[in-house]
């Protein structure tokens, strides 16, 4: 079989003309940002760990045996924002300006938000990169607690909102 064969053709994909990450035959494809002109753009992403009450406790009360929960996880989450270029594969290395975590334990006792803000002043958005440090994030709390609650669920993570570039503003409904 030749490296092409088996590859979807445009056609195939429901919006394959909507897909910048395609090229005419339907083959994965860097897009070319490089005459696009540079804006300011903002990205933010958020993501939830569901818990038992009795980890979101322990989490409040930094009361782990390998420190301080989510100063770790806020780190990792930025130093990942940093490094989504390597991690995804179609992404492009960006000069980000800013990254920005927050972390906000739910009234029900049970959840806990993770929020991710990633600025740049660039050709490209940083949807990416601030969906990656929630996702991080998240990956960096359960990591840490999970000696306290195995059963711990990462959800609804997603893009909340985003600025710059030709497609606009958008805010999640």
């Amino acid at each position: 079989m030749s490296k092409d064969e088996g590859a979807a053709k445009p056609s195939e994909h429901a919006g394959a003309a909507n897909l910048t990450h395609l090229d005419a035959s339907g083959r994965a494809q860097m897009v070319d940002v490089g005459q696009k002109g540079e804006t300011e753009r903002l990205a933010r992403a958020g993501a939830t760990l569901r818990m038992a009450p009795e980890t979101l406790r322990t989490l409040q009360q930094a009361g782990t045996k390998k420190g301080d929960v989510l100063a770790v996880a806020r780190v990792a989450a930025i130093q990942a924002a940093k490094r989504t270029w390597e991690l995804i594969p179609l992404c492009h290395q960006i000069a980000l300006t800013s990254v920005e975590v927050h972390f906000e334990p739910d009234a029900d006792g049970e959840r806990l938000h993770v929020e991710a803000t990633a600025r740049c002043r660039d050709r490209t958005g940083v949807e990416m990169e601030a969906l990656t440090a929630v996702s991080v994030a998240a990956l960096t709390v359960y990591d840490m607690l999970k000696a306290v609650d195995r059963a711990m669920v990462i959800e609804n993570t997603r893009l909340l909102e985003k600025t710059g570039g030709r497609s606009g503003h958008y805010v999640a409904p």
